[in-house]
């Protein structure tokens, strides 16, 4: 199970102030593949862009306000002064496995070890962050004026199909987890059991101290638990997504 309600990840985020080559400053564009966004901005501004089959857009953002944006979108924050967020993931523990996938240029997406080789951070990462950066925006903006869309997302699948089993598994072990313990209460309060409200807790998770260097900015994510990858010895449970009854 993870800490947060409904197995969601929250992390706090300063966008990046780096001047990218057309001008603007702000982070590195990317799509995730299963897991919904959401931005609180809590300070400064700028905006988010976003090119999805349905086109381009720029969306602003200031303090108040929150967007939110589903898989297949890809995004790119620009910080125009001082942008901040708490940044909300589905499906916790999913993103952090790799549920990303940077708008490299063509060549780059098509050839997996030249994508892992600019996806790792090495050396400096301020600089590797930087770098990588740059090579994702040469990507988004060539998808932003000649089109391909298509053939990224294909790309994608291509590049992160070796990690759907663990991905299934991560979530069968924390967001759905979540979710069928509300379906057990529920089921539990209608028949008179209010056992579960024995166990009422309080917990804290601690801010992380020091921010690492993320796809958009310095990034301090809360702490996620490692959640299994693999099914129990002896199991015979598919990784496949088959709904369980209950959710049919």
């Amino acid at each position: 199970m993870t800490p947060l309600p409904g197995g969601v990840g929250i992390s706090g985020l300063t966008v990046y102030d780096w001047e990218a080559a057309d001008g603007l400053c702000g982070g590195t564009p990317h799509m995730h593949l299963v897991c919904s966004e959401a931005y609180v901005v809590i300070g400064g501004e700028g905006s988010v862009q976003t090119l999805t089959t349905s086109g381009f857009a720029d969306t602003p953002l200031r303090p108040g306000d929150v967007v939110r944006f589903t898989p297949g979108t890809i995004h790119r924050l620009v910080n125009a002064g001082g942008l901040r967020l708490v940044v909300l993931m589905q499906n916790s523990g999913l993103p952090e496995a790799g549920d990303a996938v940077f708008t490299f240029p063509a060549p780059v997406l098509a050839d997996p070890d030249a994508y892992r080789a600019a996806a790792v951070l090495t050396g400096d990462h301020a600089a590797a962050a930087r770098r990588r950066r740059d090579l994702a925006l040469e990507g988004f903006l060539t998808l932003r004026r000649e089109g391909g869309l298509r053939e990224f997302h294909s790309a994608a699948h291509r590049l992160k199909s070796e990690l759907l089993d663990a991905w299934w598994f991560r979530w069968r072990d924390g967001p759905l987890a979540a979710t069928l313990a509300t379906g057990c209460q529920l089921a539990g309060l209608k028949a008179g059991d209010l056992s579960h409200l024995d166990h009422g807790e309080v917990s804290r998770l601690e801010r992380p101290e020091d921010p690492v260097f993320g796809m958009c900015g310095r990034l301090r994510p809360y702490s996620v638990p490692d959640l299994p990858t693999r099914p129990p010895r002896g199991s015979s449970k598919s990784p496949h997504p088959h709904p369980p009854k209950e959710l049919s």
